[in-house]
């Protein structure tokens, strides 16, 4: 079997490379990235590379040739920041999912499996669980919330015009892992905020509106599960979280700190300016992600794919936390999917 791996170098794409590796049936790998590895260490060694920017006009041919004798396509790759410039994250995540997906049918790629998200639900409720036939329409005031629920517009188009092809697409909760903690980080708060103190003091507080409730789930399992998918060939949406499902006061626990309650709206306007004045990476569309998503089940996942999360949610953020303190990272581009 020959799998194709679209942002492999990114905190999702490392851990699908490392599942895939473990998989007799999977003879050869390919991995799809803007930059390549810069090392042939694990998992990276035994991947045939191509450096390719999916967002770029010419991208579909070079995507054609790389896909060639593929019998799954798995599309990770995503922008997160720059997130003052709509426009090119815009390139990457719509235009590079389009490109992506042409490049596929053209090769006669069988099987394609996208990276969606919880994020490309529209807004629903926390006290009961939603399934994959929720509405998809996004959260309006996040840019990341309206690319993925683009993206599933153009998914549901491909499933139209290409009948022939099997379409899977994950909707995961938030994906950590403790290599990309440092890139985490990066993204969200800055490159220079410094982490390491909290080896020695933990934090007395952390800062979080009580209506923050959402679903995480370790980038090993997300992994498993899109290989249990390309091993099926199981098309269709599928939910992946772990359990149980993730309020601020286990935040707090996690990082061995206590709540500190505050208003939605208070932190939302304090993010907003802060943002706006470009002191500080995080679009606000975040906090309304946390905010508005619906909670998810993840029934279809546990009955179609018999996959069963490895990890529990407090084990993957006790995780994560420990290794921001200790700014564990690896080479990679994407630490939330892809």
């Amino acid at each position: 079997m020959r799998v194709v791996v679209v942002g492999a170098t990114g905190n999702l794409g490392t851990a699908l490379l490392t599942r895939l590796q473990a998989e007799p049936e999977v003879t050869s790998l390919v991995g799809v990235a803007r930059r390549g590895p810069r090392m042939a260490t694990p998992p990276y060694g035994e991947v045939t590379w191509f450096s390719i920017d999916v967002g770029a006009d010419d991208s579909p041919v070079a995507l054609e040739r790389a896909f060639a004798g593929a019998d799954a396509v798995v599309h990770l790759g995503w922008a997160l920041q720059p997130s003052h410039h709509k426009a090119v994250m815009y390139r990457t995540n719509v235009l590079g999912t389009s490109h992506v997906l042409d490049a596929a049918a053209r090769a006669g790629v069988p099987h394609v499996l996208v990276a969606s998200s919880v994020g490309a639900y529209s807004r629903g409720p926390k006290g009961r669980r939603v399934d994959e036939t929720y509405k998809t329409k996004g959260v309006r005031r996040s840019s990341y919330s309206k690319h993925k629920s683009i993206n599933e517009r153009v998914m549901d188009a491909f499933v139209e015009q290409h009948p022939e092809v099997t379409l899977t697409r994950m909707r995961p909760g938030l994906v950590f892992q403790a290599s990309a903690a440092s890139e985490i980080v990066g993204l969200f708060a800055g490159r220079w905020v410094p982490t390491r103190w909290m080896q020695r003091v933990r934090p007395p507080f952390i800062p979080l509106a009580p209506r923050f409730v959402s679903q995480v789930v370790h980038a090993s399992d997300v992994a498993d599960a899109f290989w249990r998918a390309i091993d099926r060939r199981a098309g269709g949406a599928f939910n992946l979280a772990a359990e149980p499902v993730v309020d601020p006061d286990r935040i707090a626990r996690a990082f061995g700190s206590r709540l500190l309650p505050v208003p939605y709206r208070l932190l939302r306007a304090v993010v907003q300016l802060t943002w706006l004045a470009r002191l500080q990476p995080t679009e606000p569309g975040w906090l309304d992600i946390a905010a508005k998503i619906p909670v998810m089940s993840t029934e279809k996942a546990r009955d179609v794919l018999g996959w069963t999360p490895r990890h529990t949610s407090d084990e993957t953020l006790r995780e994560f936390a420990h290794a921001l303190a200790h700014r564990t990272k690896h080479e990679g581009s994407h630490p939330l999917h892809g």
